[in-house]
């Protein structure tokens, strides 16, 4: 289902934002199916699965049964259920315009890394396609970058970097009647 709204490039350039070395740690937060944690499994590091559907967490565990490395949790975006100051990385792809509040989402990853452990965000720059709200449970249409690093920085994460990567997330509605091609960007910051 994943592939019909953006493709594995997404992944690839938020690891790669990332530099992470195997045998590190990471949190996948709102792992849905475990795309994240896939590529962060072919590295090396070892994951936290964190999503609020046990649906999407028992999916996972099927569709990588059998890999090693994987812990499933399930937690909310205000409550992670993962110690301070835990992690190395913390990765949330498409994840964040599903949640209630951003600002305490980021807050709550931030909360979890270690000193010098880096988050690392995709999802959709702003957009006005209302579709997406009523069809795909979407409460936020996107994000102004800008939002976005005053957020990060709110967090107290520091060298906190932006960026498009040529990568967008595309959806029709259900009625074929409104198409939408939204541009993604990376956003990453250090703790």
């Amino acid at each position: 289902m994943r592939s019909r709204f953006f493709s594995e490039a997404v992944r690839e350039k938020a690891i790669s934002a990332a530099d992470p070395r195997p045998g590190e740690l990471a949190a996948d937060i709102g792992c849905g199916t475990g795309f994240m944690t896939e590529g962060l499994i072919e590295r090396g590091l070892k994951v936290i699965a964190v999503d609020e559907s046990q649906a999407m967490l028992t999916e996972m565990r099927s569709k990588l049964s059998g890999i090693e490395g994987v812990e499933y949790r399930h937690g909310e975006s205000e409550r992670l259920p993962i110690q301070d100051q835990s992690l190395d990385y913390a990765f949330a792809n498409m994840y964040l315009h599903h949640v209630e509040s951003p600002l305490a989402a980021i807050m709550e990853m931030a909360r979890a890394l270690k000193p010098g452990g880096k988050l690392i965000i995709t999802d959709l720059d702003e957009h006005s396609f209302e579709f997406l709200k009523r069809e795909h449970h979407d409460r936020w249409m996107g994000f102004k970058r800008e939002s976005i690093r005053g957020w990060f920085e709110d967090a107290g994460l520091k060298n906190v970097s932006l960026g498009c990567f040529g990568e967008n997330c595309c959806a029709a509605s259900s009625c074929g009647g409104e198409r939408a091609s939204i541009s993604i960007f990376v956003a990453s910051g250090m703790k």
